[in-house]
C-alpha cells in the first residue's frame, strides 16, 4: 500500500492555502539538488534549505481557503513560514533528514517518493526538454541489440520504450486539446488578436517543429514499424538454446512481469511490444493528426474572426458607449431621444438588381450500387434482344457512310438534285432521307465540301408524296 506509516497523509501539505508556496519550495529545492544548479561539494544543511524556502515563499502567492485547521494558522514572517514548511514536508515524507555517523552533521534531501512526485511538476511548469519523439527509434535499437547480443536488459529497455510511445502520444494529444482551450479562453477574455497569434506561432515554432514535426515525419512509427516487426520475428526464430537462456535470465531479473508460470515471458514481452507498435501506428498516430488538424483549424478560425472584427478600427459599439460616459443626464436623454426618433422612422430602399443572382438548383444523381444476381435469359428474351440490336444497327447512319454514298452518287457530275439520288436498297433510301445533313458530313475533308441549296420547288416520286427540292454540289474549299 502507498498510504502507510509516514505516507499516510502524503498529499496533505498540498491541500491548504499555502499549497502554492509549498509547491514552489519543492520545485526550487529540486532544482538545487538535481539540476545544473546543484553543488555536490557540500551537504545541504538546514540553513541552506531555509534560505531556499524563503526565496520560494517570497515569490509564491497565498491562496484563500475557508478551512480552519492547523495548516491555515497565520505566521509572523517568511523565516518562520520556511521553518514550518520544512517541518511539514519532513513529517509527511516529502523530505528526509540524513545524519553522517562520522561527523554527526545533518543534511536534507528528497525521499524517493517525494522526488518522483516533484519531477513531473518541474517538467510541466518549466518546459524541460525531453526527446520524446526518439522512443520509437530507441525501441528499434534496443531490440536489435537484444537480437545480436542476447542481453535481457536490452529487451527490457525496448519494452519500456514501447510503453512510452503510447504515453507520449497521449500526452501530446492532451497538450493540443489544452492549448486549444487556452487559445479560446484568451480570445474570450481579452480579445487580443496579437497575443493569440503570438502564442499560436510560438507553440508552432518551439513545440511543433522540434517534436511534433519529427514525430510525424522523420521518427514516425509508420517508418519503423516494419523494421521493428521484422526484428521481433527474427528474435522468435532464434535457436532454442538462446531462447531458453533468455527466458531463465528474464524470470530471474524481472519476476514481477510474469503473468502465468506456464507462459513464456520472452514471447509475452515480444507480443506486447508488437501490439504497442501496431496501436501507436494504427490508432494513436491518426488521433494525433486529427488533434493537430483540429487545433490549427480552430486557431485559423479564431484569428480570421478577430482580424475581420478589427478591420473596422475596433468595436464601434464600445466606442459609442465611451462617448456617452462623460455626458450629463439631460444630454444623455436628449441623445437617446434623437436616436430613438431616428430608429423609429420608416426607411424604404430598393434592392440593386445587379446584386440579385439566381443560381440554378442542382439535382443530385442517384446511383444504385446494389449488387443484383445475374438471371439467365430465356429464349423469348434473347430473341427480343437480338431483334432490338438488329433494328438499331439497321437504322444507324454515321457521317462517313453518308459522305461515301453522296460521293459515289456524284461520281459522274458535280451537281445533283436530292430526289435524283439512286436508291438500290433500304439503306440507300435512308441515306437519301439524311442527305440534308451532308453539309456537316463533308467538313471532315480538308479540300472539298458539300454545298446544299434549296430550289424552292416541290417534287413527288415513288417514295415521297410531296417534298422540298434541294441541289447537292461538291465544291472546292476556298
Amino acid at each position: 500500500m502507498f498510504f502507510t506509516e509516514q505516507q499516510q497523509d502524503f498529499f496533505r501539505p498540498l491541500t491548504s492555502k499555502y499549497r502554492e508556496q509549498i509547491l514552489e519550495c519543492l520545485q526550487l529545492l529540486y532544482r538545487r539538488l538535481y539540476t545544473s544548479q546543484a553543488d555536490y561539494s557540500q551537504l545541504l544543511t538546514r540553513e541552506m534549505v531555509i534560505e531556499c524556502f524563503q526565496e520560494a515563499i517570497a515569490r509564491a502567492p497565498l491562496l484563500e481557503s475557508q478551512l480552519d485547521e492547523e495548516f491555515n494558522q497565520p505566521v509572523r514572517n517568511q523565516r518562520e513560514q520556511a521553518n514550518w514548511t520544512l517541518n511539514i514536508l519532513l513529517e509527511h515524507a516529502w523530505l528526509e533528514k540524513q545524519v553522517d555517523e562520522a561527523t554527526l552533521q545533518s543534511s536534507y534531501a528528497f525521499t524517493r517518493v517525494g522526488r518522483l512526485f516533484t519531477q513531473p511538476v518541474i517538467e510541466l511548469n518549466h518546459g524541460r526538454f525531453r526527446t520524446r519523439h526518439r522512443n520509437t527509434r530507441n525501441t528499434r535499437n534496443a531490440l536489435k541489440m537484444f537480437v545480436e547480443q542476447g542481453d535481457v536488459y536490452d529487451l527490457l529497455d525496448a519494452y519500456e520504450y514501447s510503453e512510452r510511445i503510447i504515453s507520449d502520444f497521449t500526452d501530446v494529444i492532451g497538450e493540443l486539446e489544452e492549448r486549444k482551450r487556452m487559445l479560446i479562453q484568451e480570445v474570450e477574455s481579452q480579445q487580443l488578436i496579437q497575443k493569440a497569434s503570438d502564442e499560436f506561432f510560438d507553440f508552432m515554432e518551439k513545440r511543433f517543429v522540434p517534436d511534433l514535426a519529427i514525430r510525424l515525419s522523420v521518427d514516425s512509427v509508420e517508418k519503423y514499424r516494419d523494421e521493428i516487426v521484422a526484428t521481433i520475428a527474427s528474435a522468435r526464430r532464434k535457436r532454442k538454446e538462446f531462447k531458453l537462456a533468455v527466458e531463465k535470465e528474464l524470470r530471474k531479473t524481472a519476476p514481477e512481469l510474469i503473468d502465468l508460470e506456464s507462459r513464456s515471458l520472452l514471447y509475452s514481452l515480444l507480443d506486447k511490444i508488437e501490439q504497442r507498435i501496431h496501436n501507436a501506428s494504427e490508432i494513436m498516430l491518426p488521433a494525433l493528426r486529427k488533434a493537430l488538424l483540429s487545433f490549427t483549424r480552430r486557431a485559423d478560425i479564431i484569428m480570421r474572426q478577430l482580424s475581420f472584427s478589427y478591420q473596422g478600427g475596433g468595436d464601434q459599439l464600445m466606442n459609442n458607449l465611451r462617448q456617452l460616459v462623460p455626458l450629463t443626464k439631460q444630454e444623455f436623454y436628449k441623445r437617446m431621444e434623437a436616436t430613438g426618433a431616428h430608429l423609429a422612422e420608416l426607411k424604404v430602399e430598393f434592392l440593386d438588381p445587379a446584386q440579385i443572382k439566381l443560381h440554378a438548383s442542382r439535382t443530385r444523381k442517384i446511383i444504385d450500387t446494389r449488387v443484383e444476381a445475374s438471371v439467365e435469359m430465356d429464349e423469348v428474351s434473347r430473341k427480343e434482344f437480338y431483334l432490338q440490336q438488329v433494328l438499331e444497327k439497321a437504322f444507324t447512319i454515321n457521317n462517313q457512310q453518308l459522305s461515301d454514298y453522296l460521293i459515289s452518287a456524284l461520281a459522274k457530275g458535280h451537281q445533283i438534285a436530292l430526289h435524283q439520288l439512286p436508291v438500290n436498297n433500304a439503306r440507300d433510301l435512308l441515306m437519301r432521307c439524311h442527305a440534308i445533313e451532308a453539309a456537316s458530313a463533308g467538313r471532315q475533308s480538308s479540300e472539298y465540301e458539300f454545298k446544299i441549296e434549296p430550289t424552292f420547288n416541290r417534287v413527288a416520286d415513288e417514295y415521297f408524296i410531296d417534298s422540298d427540292e434541294f441541289t447537292l454540289e461538291l465544291v472546292r474549299k476556298n
